[in-house]
């Protein structure tokens, strides 16, 4: 996957992006995962990732809070899915879809559902996925607080 940069990850004043805010993301595709990585730790974040829905699900139990980046096309569990069942478990994560489906007219639906930050196609800008991120936090500063509901 080929990022487009356009902006530094420094802030006005020299501060990094972020902090210690936590970022699991969730694809099929290697590549995506290692170039989310190394975009995301650039902008001081912590980041995980997770070949599968079911990989992250066998996790889930042992992580902490954070925003979560789900690619909505996998083999087996989608993204859509694995929110679904983040939900019906307790589990709160802000959510940003990314596909590289060119026609979303599922992006209603995906932003429409409980916890969903954004939906992006890939390849998508570099500062607008951060932004997101950014906004995800700010917004569900409760949820991120406690993860879990139940």
């Amino acid at each position: 996957m080929k990022l487009k940069t356009e902006k530094s990850p420094l802030k006005a004043g020299g501060k990094m992006a972020s902090g210690n805010k936590q970022v699991f993301v969730v694809d099929d595709d290697e590549s995506v995962c290692r170039a989310l990585k190394i975009l995301l730790v650039t902008y001081g974040f912590e980041v995980q990732t997770f070949a599968s829905a079911e990989k992250f699900l066998n996790s889930v139990q042992h992580l902490g809070p954070g925003c979560l980046i789900l690619d909505v096309h996998m083999p087996g569990m989608d993204g859509f899915a694995l929110q679904q069942r983040l939900n019906e478990d307790g589990f709160r994560f802000p959510v940003i879809f990314i596909s590289v489906n060119k026609n979303l007219k599922s992006a209603e639906q995906y932003l429409k559902a409980p916890g969903t930050a954004g939906v992006l196609q890939k390849p998508f800008n570099d500062q607008e996925l951060v932004d997101l991120i950014e906004a995800a936090f700010k917004k569900n500063k409760k949820i991120l607080i406690r993860r879990k509901i139940k």
